[in-house]
């Protein structure tokens, strides 16, 4: 009798203590230190991939290398909020996901879509930018792509892991896809003939026409953008909600503000005086 007690009391000390590690553990979870972790730090990294102009590229300005651009200048305005410094951190598209999960950066910047696929491994904040899908190609092939089937058996390159590579893949399905980490790698090897066509989004290809109106030009043909991939969004870690807030603010000011369509100017005035 007495030794059944001892069991049952011992047994249900430990449904106790099992049931307060549990809710320590709820808790802990739940936290958001999101802002103060970058405060703390006096410091706000962001990740990028500078090859996708106008939104972020590099420049030599006063004899120093730099990166900016749209994105960077949303993340400066972010950062200025925050009271914190800016750090940006250059690496390839298809790993920014990666720098976030693992702690390498706070926020990723850099034309990103939210996709279904993505918003589950990390938070996006509200839509900053609507994307339109065209085509890049030599000037000379201006009115050689008016439909999707004049793609069929060429070469058509999309930067690896974005949407525009699912834009190939999924509508000209005809054509041979070719990707790159880099999109500045792809532009080159289009304006040498390595390639026939380039999938960007609106901006970045009337960049490059911009840039070398002598060179490029945008195909004819349409491309499907979804209401699934029509815009760029800022990405942060899971449960990260306190910095995607603070962003959000910072990105209803510029669109209330009408600021906006002059940071994208900004931009292309600055590749134009000091891109490389």
């Amino acid at each position: 009798m007495k030794k059944n007690m001892i069991k049952k009391f011992t047994l249900g000390i430990a449904s106790v203590c099992a049931l307060g590690l549990i809710l320590c553990g709820c808790g802990k979870k739940s936290s958001d230190n999101s802002v103060q972790e970058v405060k703390d730090n006096k410091t706000l990294t962001i990740g990028t991939s500078a090859d996708f102009a106008p939104f972020e590229f590099p420049i030599v300005k006063n004899g120093k290398k730099e990166i900016t651009g749209y994105d960077i200048m949303l993340a400066q305005k972010v950062a200025d909020k925050l009271g914190v410094k800016l750090k940006i951190v250059n690496t390839e598209f298809p790993s920014l996901i990666s720098e976030l999960q693992n702690d390498k950066v706070d926020l990723v910047l850099s034309g990103m879509t939210k996709t279904a696929k993505r918003a589950k491994v990390v938070d996006f904040s509200k839509p900053y930018y609507t994307v339109e899908n065209v085509m890049l190609v030599q000037k000379k092939d201006a009115d050689k792509y008016n439909k999707i089937s004049d793609t069929k058996g060429k070469q058509i390159g999309a930067q690896q892991s974005t949407t525009q590579e699912d834009i190939v893949k999924k509508q000209m399905k005809g054509a041979n896809l070719v990707t790159e980490s880099v999109t500045t790698s792809l532009a080159t090897e289009l304006k040498n003939g390595k390639i026939d066509g380039l999938v960007l989004e609106n901006a970045i290809a009337n960049n490059y026409v911009k840039q070398n109106p002598g060179k490029y030009a945008i195909a004819k043909v349409k491309l499907t953008t979804g209401k699934d991939i029509e815009s760029y969004s800022v990405a942060a870690k899971k449960g990260d909600k306190k910095l995607i807030k603070v962003v959000n603010e910072v990105i209803d000011k510029i669109q209330k503000g009408g600021t906006s369509g002059q940071m994208l100017q900004d931009a292309q005035n600055l590749q134009a005086k000091y891109g490389k």
